[in-house]
């Protein structure tokens, strides 16, 4: 590969990277470890290359201390492990800094990991994205053998698409512009929050959404796990959707998949899911209650983003209203969330918190507030929880009984707390 091209690239991409506009996300990370960014396509991984950029420039760091690139760029063909030796030597060439390495869908160039867990080894600090046809959570840890971190980016959180939206959220939103704010979270709440949508007119988010799933289904699923039964993934995929609120075992989803006359074994369906998931179209939470056998076999699935799961609904408001509490959820507490379900049927439980949750779209049916009631009463006692939540679309109040108290507070503000 040329050296002056790769030179002029280095120099170029200092200033692409130095002077990009993007909205600040709520990531940390620390100056001393090395990073992998995972998740959902079009989720910003990239973007939060240039954030942590921008933040070592602010830091003191000088641009020249920046080799960042982009291994996607159609002027680089047919890279090898070689030409990465040959990118370092080249900013050497031209500075004497020690670089910090921001490499870019490092994934297109056949052995990146050696080149990677080297620098790690002469301690260089290091970022790397990759595509999630090619690059995966455990294969990354097992390649890179514990030198880095797997930094996990969900979409916009509703503060951040608030943020990215321009509308503020000052100490006393909640009476200043709460108008607003939920005016806004109709939006979050049905096409959720991939930072690009951002830009794209409202009649046209779901067909950019619809493209997107394609582009998952067909390059990060089907093609990469060499799927011949692709209509059965579809239909185990919209069966999910379908049932995002109840727990699926693995051979209650293979009858149904195999019921529409695409006959697939138990174990497909377990494969199935397990690409899903590394994928991040799907995650899957375990029912704390039960015995280990169960808690594998018998979960519940949620979608990682609002507006995926939108695309496979006709009535959605129930169902999107527990997944996008889901990924709140999981987003913070990760492994420590589950369901419970044993006598009593709770929507969300986390015992490291004492924290139990359940998502009603409206209280108003006497019966439905009778069973969201009873449910945290009896979770209170038999799992001593401390803090009891109802999450409802707009509806707000305190309930007392039994000497707990239950709050009930609507999605955009919780959200927001």
């Amino acid at each position: 590969m040329d050296k002056n091209l790769i030179k002029s690239l280095i120099i170029e991409y200092q200033n692409f990277v130095n002077k990009v506009t993007l909205i600040e996300r709520n990531v940390h990370l620390s100056e001393q470890l090395n990073y992998v960014f995972v998740g959902l396509r079009r989720a910003g991984k990239s973007y939060l290359m240039y954030q942590q950029i921008q933040h070592l420039l602010k830091e003191g760091h000088q641009i020249e201390e920046i080799l960042y690139f982009n291994f996607e760029d159609d002027r680089l063909i047919n890279l090898t492990v070689e030409d990465l030796d040959l990118i370092k030597v080249c900013y050497e060439e031209l500075y004497a800094y020690r670089p910090i390495f921001f490499l870019d869908e490092i994934q297109v160039v056949e052995h990146w990991e050696k080149f990677s867990r080297r620098l790690a080894d002469q301690k260089y600090r290091v970022y790397i994205t990759g595509s999630n046809a090619k690059m995966l959570s455990s294969e990354i840890a097992t390649t890179l053998g514990g030198r880095f971190i797997i930094q996990h980016i969900y979409p916009f959180s509703f503060q951040e698409y608030l943020k990215a939206n321009n509308i503020s959220v000052e100490p006393v939103w909640y009476f200043k512009n709460r108008a607003e704010i939920v005016r806004a979270f109709s939006d979050y709440f049905h096409f959720g929050g991939l930072p690009e949508l951002g830009l794209i007119e409202t009649i046209e988010k779901r067909q950019w959404l619809s493209n997107l799933f394609n582009k998952i289904f067909f390059g990060d699923l089907i093609t990469r796990y060499s799927i011949r039964n692709d209509l059965a993934m579809k239909v185990l995929i919209r069966k999910l959707a379908e049932s995002v609120k109840q727990p699926s075992s693995f051979n209650r989803l293979s009858n149904i998949v195999s019921s529409t006359g695409i006959k697939v074994t138990t174990d497909t369906v377990i494969d199935y899911l397990e690409f899903m998931q590394t994928t991040w179209l799907t995650f899957s939470i375990e029912n704390y209650a039960c015995k280990l056998v169960e808690k594998v076999s018998n979960r519940k699935y949620y979608f990682i983003d609002n507006g995926l799961l939108n695309l496979f609904l006709i009535d959605p408001e129930t169902s999107l209203l527990e997944n996008i509490v889901a990924i709140r959820l999981k987003q913070k507490y990760e492994d420590e969330l589950y369901f419970y379900l044993q006598n009593i049927e709770v929507d969300f439980y986390i015992p490291a918190q004492k924290l139990a949750i359940q998502v009603s779209y409206s209280l108003k049916d006497e019966a439905t507030r009778k069973r969201e009631v009873h449910a945290l009463l009896k979770i209170a006692k038999a799992m001593d929880a401390s803090e009891l939540l109802i999450i409802t679309r707009d509806e707000e109040e305190t309930i007392v009984e039994e000497g707990k108290k239950i709050t009930v507070i609507p999605i955009w503000k919780w959200l927001l707390e």
